[in-house]
């Protein structure tokens, strides 16, 4: 079985990197090696893990269902080096959160930073996909989306719900107003999230819905830069109420249509009793209506 570890963990680190090359300098051993280990694995149970195209490598049907099982096998054991580096520290303990929205993970940071004063917190911002690649790859413990993924493998509770706002240039005509309907939106020039987006998703959805055209002048990838698009008077932008930064010239306006935005918490299924993560998890920071800023 020793002799199949070996082969296992190569198998994995090749996935895991996607290269042959990577991998060697993964493990820190020869690429030779591991591509002698990789062969002897497929040789030994007559199966192609591996679909090699000169320096890319893609796994094959059988690849990925094996690296399934070793994403656990071998993230657990990271698992176990980083506690024992967290002993070694005198740290009681390290959470890893990687989410979507800064605004939401900081929320949930300071409402966990009070009540367990002792533990480190190392905070990633990634898309929803790159979140959900680190949380299977045991890179995070926590994942915080913008959608719950039916994958048997996660373990998954609701967050927070946060309204989604309309916001404006301040001397833009609907800046008078305490609210606006989707409706009052079809002759605006819109500036929009890239595809992907959840908000740009939830914004979609409702106003086919209505039946209501959007004009989409601009997409932009960040917040921040639709938030100075704005400013700048290229258009409107629509964001959930808690990502609203209120930058001089731009203002926030409520929608009558009642859009909201739903954020979970997602860790591994197998890892969803470890005592920092169910206190994490069980939390009654989960049972908290959002605060408002």
């Amino acid at each position: 079985m020793y002799q199949y570890h070996k082969w296992i963990r190569s198998f994995h680190a090749v996935a895991k990197t996607h290269s042959f090359t990577a991998a060697a300098a993964y493990l820190k051993i020869g690429q030779p090696t591991i591509s002698e280990q990789v062969k002897a694995l497929e040789s030994r149970f007559s199966v192609e893990l591996f679909y090699r195209r000169g320096r890319h490598v893609e796994l094959t049907d059988a690849g990925r269902r094996l690296y399934e099982i070793t994403e656990g096998i071998f993230g657990q054991e990271d698992e176990a080096v980083q506690l024992l580096q967290s002993l070694q520290s005198q740290k009681t303990g390290l959470l890893r959160i990687g989410a979507v929205s800064p605004p939401v993970v900081m929320n949930l940071s300071y409402d966990l930073m009070r009540r367990h004063p002792d533990i480190e917190f190392g905070i990633s911002i990634h898309t929803e996909r790159e979140a959900l690649a680190r949380l299977y790859d045991f890179t995070i413990d926590i994942a915080i989306l913008a959608f719950m993924e039916t994958d048997k493998r996660l373990h998954v509770v609701p967050y927070r719900s946060y309204p989604i706002v309309a916001v404006v240039r301040e001397d833009h005509a609907l800046a008078r107003r305490l609210s606006v309907s989707l409706a009052s939106i079809k002759n605006e020039a819109v500036i929009m999230r890239e595809p992907g987006s959840k908000t740009r998703e939830l914004l979609e959805s409702a106003c086919r819905k209505q039946g209501v055209q959007i004009n989409s002048v601009m997409e932009l990838n960040s917040r921040e830069a639709i938030m100075h698009a704005i400013a700048e008077g290229l258009g409107i932008g629509f964001v959930s109420e808690i990502e609203y930064m209120a930058i001089p010239g731009t203002k926030a306006i409520k929608l009558r249509d009642a859009l909201t935005i739903d954020y979970y918490m997602c860790a591994l299924a197998v890892r969803k009793n470890r005592p920092l993560l169910r206190s994490v998890l069980e939390s009654e920071t989960l049972q908290k209506t959002s605060r408002k800023k």
